[in-house]
């Protein structure tokens, strides 16, 4: 007796749609990040407008402490958010520029600020660069006076053939 046969459906290939899913998912991803610039979620309220013309000149000199690269009054990160309050804060309890950029030195450290005052600390940061100019050119003087010593002079008395 002849075995039966069923006849198989044809394995469907799952290779496109499985690629196209990928390919979307790939397209979607940056639309679904949650790296999106934080609003801020309490508008800071100024006395006047000298008050608000004096905080956004202090806060253009203060770096931000996350972004590393912005100053304070430019970042949209959480921290800056605060820390801007915290001006305003300071700024209304009456302290002046000074005092406020030495509380967040003492609590951030002195690259809060864009032109942090020159020290011992960064002496090396501010002269070094020049030291190292000066000592190249230094060098390069000592080796052209001593290679210039070394050359013999050339026979031109045609004898040393």
């Amino acid at each position: 007796m002849p075995m039966l046969q069923v006849p198989c459906r044809p394995r469907r290939r799952r290779l496109p749609v499985l690629r196209a899913a990928v390919l979307a998912a790939a397209l979607l991803a940056p639309a679904l990040a949650p790296a999106q610039a934080v609003s801020d979620p309490t508008p800071l309220h100024y006395r006047d407008a000298a008050q608000e013309a004096r905080f956004h000149a202090l806060a253009a000199e203060l770096r931000c402490v996350q972004c590393q690269n912005q100053s304070l009054a430019d970042s949209n990160a959480q921290i800056a958010h605060d820390l801007r309050r915290e001006v305003l804060l300071l700024m209304q309890q009456g302290h002046d520029d000074a005092q406020i950029k030495q509380f967040l030195v003492d609590r951030y450290g002195p690259f809060v600020l864009y032109r942090p005052p020159m020290d011992a600390r960064n002496s090396v940061l501010w002269f070094g660069p020049a030291v190292l100019l000066l000592a190249g050119a230094g060098v390069l003087v000592w080796v052209v006076r001593r290679r210039s010593r070394q050359v013999q002079p050339i026979d031109t008395t045609g004898d040393g053939w």
